[in-house]
């Protein structure tokens, strides 16, 4: 490996060892061109929005969508999924995860996680800790012991998105794709003995844009399997519809990933961002507060159900997305109220058809098994749900109504400086204001504000006082020290070159990623 480079880090050569390190080195040399050119179309596709051009169905492949095919049959271990906990890669939220009852847990070095190099390491060594059994964590304050039960839920793993980079790692200069490093380091170490333990090696896939993408993923399973002697089809993913693209290619991206597919999820958070993000040079298209976007929208509903009839008519599951509360201790009242909040989202997705629901927190999972277990009696509803009316792409490109108000940019200003400081902090999954935020909702919040300023709905003096007042209130309800000792008016420079900026960058993570290596 000569022409690797790699950062110092002499705490991590269990995990980064010299078989390891080329197995990734392998991935990226065999892979990371496609991968630059998927990158490529991406940006092509989107100079057609910037200029139009609206996402459609695509000419091309309708045949496929009219065809009648199934994905591979459902491994035994993963055909009751009614709950899925997600959450970032670290030691405790692993094992209290684990043990939650949950069918399922996510592990994330993506949306939920802040990407230092120490997190994603240690993230790396709690999950081989985890598939071999044995993991276990004491509170360094508390003295609280955590252990793993007898009896955990089934482990699947986000690696990060196709765009995002990681530094510590370069082949000839050229930092590695950080999903191709995240992919390969687990698999290397995990997946022979997930299989040896009968389960195997599970994904979730982000942020696709098209279904060449899924093409290149289900590629880089067969080479990995081949290359560790483990049988082709063992590998499965379920693939996050979290872009607006991908909205009208889920019967390709099903079909480019058959033998290897665990179905399709409802991003609600990266799709709401992405249906922004695409259309934001679309005067007619402004999405109003973000506290008026709802799964109940025409357009988002439109989305759920299409996922659901296309998920079902392919034999796989279709999988619900994350209510945002979080149970809350201090105040019964508005605890009972998110919990109310939760339980209609989550029976409004089980009487939809979906198989599956996600919650964030491990005192959510209860509710959740206790609203699909009433309704939905077998294992998944995969056989017994109907498909119902055609969703067109009228449907899928309808506006929600609500308005644009100053509140809803305080809000929106607030939250952002808040997440971007506790991501340069190295947390990646933050509680605000009773709601978990992570960069998903943070990137609505920022590109809205992008969106109003660019089109003229508000003005960028207006905007920049906004975010003085709303740094000061901030100053006062964390303290002078804490305020002093954080990251604060770097994370408020950033969230404001984000939002002026004549381009919207397409990931608030990029630059960020440059601030905390």
């Amino acid at each position: 490996m000569a022409n690797v480079e790699m950062d110092p880090h002499d705490s991590a050569s269990d995990i980064l060892t010299d078989e390891a390190l080329q197995f990734v080195v392998d991935l990226v040399e065999e892979f990371g061109p496609r991968r630059d050119e998927l990158l490529l179309n991406r940006r092509s596709q989107q100079r057609d929005f910037d200029t139009g051009r609206l996402p459609d169905f695509l000419s091309q492949t309708q045949a496929l969508r009219d065809a009648e095919w199934k994905v591979a049959p459902i491994p035994h271990d993963i055909l009751d999924r009614r709950v899925e906990i997600t959450g970032p890669a670290s030691r405790k939220m692993i094992i209290n995860a684990l043990n939650s009852g949950a069918c399922v847990f996510m592990a994330d070095f993506e949306d939920s996680l802040s990407p230092t190099w120490n997190n994603i390491i240690e993230g790396q060594r709690a999950l081989r800790d985890a598939v071999h059994r044995q993991i276990d964590f004491t509170h360094p304050s508390t003295g609280k012991a955590y252990h793993l039960c007898d009896d955990p839920a089934v482990l699947f793993v986000r690696p990060r998105g196709l765009h995002l980079p990681e530094s510590h790692l370069r082949i000839g200069g050229a930092e590695v794709p950080a999903s191709l490093f995240d992919f390969g380091i687990f698999f290397f170490h995990n997946a022979r003995e997930q299989v040896r333990r009968g389960t195997a090696p599970y994904f979730y896939l982000p942020k696709l844009e098209h279904y060449l993408e899924a093409r290149w993923w289900n590629d880089v399973f067969v080479w990995a399997q081949h290359r560790l002697k483990i049988s082709t089809g063992t590998v499965r993913a379920t693939v996050l519809i979290e872009t607006l693209p991908a909205a009208f290619q889920m019967d390709e991206i099903l079909y480019e990933l058959r033998i290897h597919s665990a179905g399709l999820n409802c991003g609600r958070w990266d799709y709401i961002f992405s249906c922004i993000k695409t259309l934001k040079r679309h005067p007619n298209r402004i999405f109003p507060d973000r506290d008026q976007i709802g799964m109940t929208d025409h357009c988002m509903e439109s989305y759920s159900r299409l996922l659901v009839q296309t998920c079902h008519r392919r034999g796989i599951h279709a999988m619900g997305g994350m209510a945002a509360q979080i149970p809350i201790k201090d105040d019964p009242e508005a605890h009972s109220t998110a919990m109310d909040a939760v339980e209609e989202d989550k029976l409004r997705e089980v009487r939809h058809g979906h198989d599956g629901t996600w919650v964030a927190h491990p005192g959510l999972v209860r509710l959740a098994r206790r609203v699909f277990d009433e309704n939905m009696k077998t294992p998944n509803q995969i056989a017994t749900t109907e498909e119902g009316e055609t969703v067109t792409r009228n449907d899928l490109l309808s506006h929600p109504e609500g308005t644009i108000t100053n509140d809803g940019l305080r809000y929106n200003t607030n939250v952002g400086v808040l997440y971007l400081e506790s991501w340069l902090r190295g947390r990646g999954c933050v509680p605000l204001y009773n709601l978990m935020e992570d960069a998903a909702t943070a990137e609505i919040s920022r590109t809205q504000v992008w969106q109003w300023l660019h089109c003229g709905k508000i003005s960028r003096e207006h905007f920049k006082r906004i975010l003085n007042e709303e740094l000061r209130k901030i100053r006062t309800d964390v303290g002078n020290l804490q305020y002093i000792s954080g990251k604060y008016e770097k994370a408020a420079k950033m969230f404001e070159q984000l939002s002026i900026s004549n381009k919207l960058v397409d990931f608030l993570t990029l630059p960020a990623y440059r601030h905390i290596n």
